[in-house]
């Protein structure tokens, strides 16, 4: 892996909160060597109002986010994808579509905040240490030497920062 730039997927279900929130973070910590997409199996149709709101309070941009399918990113002329992670344990479980150039995928599973239930302060809560883990995973994830590793170091260094 020696390319000067890179294209991420983050999956999940519904892509209206985790996935988009990685989505966002990895554009605005990995530009312009990174570009990240999320997509769902599932799409809600919309972007969660508490991760718009935990994404602006992290001074990120939300311009462009949406709730899409993976299917776009499977279709001919869609952005070839060097990684895939999948955030959600449904997705990990379930059969991903078939990606050009067989990138390398990692489980980065983590609670959904937009399954909480409860006071606002405890689905802020939920947001925010969503926000947090995928905010850490990222940076590790960036702290890598993608052009000294093999794929499959890639593969167990990632399984390992999806861990954390």
């Amino acid at each position: 892996m020696t390319q000067s730039h890179y294209n991420v997927l983050f999956l999940c279900t519904g892509n209206s909160a985790r996935s988009v929130m990685a989505e966002a973070i990895l554009n605005a910590k990995g530009s312009p060597r990174f570009t990240a997409y999320s997509a769902g199996s599932h799409p809600a149709g919309y972007v969660h109002p508490d991760a718009v709101k935990q994404l602006l309070a992290a001074r990120l941009t939300t311009e462009g986010l949406r709730s899409k399918s993976w299917d776009e990113f499977s279709q001919p002329g869609a952005p070839q994808m060097d990684f895939i992670f999948t955030v959600c344990d449904n997705a990990a479980k379930e059969v991903c579509p078939v990606w050009p150039g067989h990138p390398i995928t990692a489980h980065w599973g983590l609670p959904d905040p937009a399954a909480v239930k409860g006071s606002s302060a405890e689905m802020e809560r939920a947001f925010r240490d969503a926000f947090s883990t995928l905010d850490r995973r990222i940076s590790l994830f960036l702290a890598l030497p993608l052009s000294a590793l093999e794929t499959m170091a890639i593969e167990n260094e990632l399984k390992q920062i999806g861990r954390q």
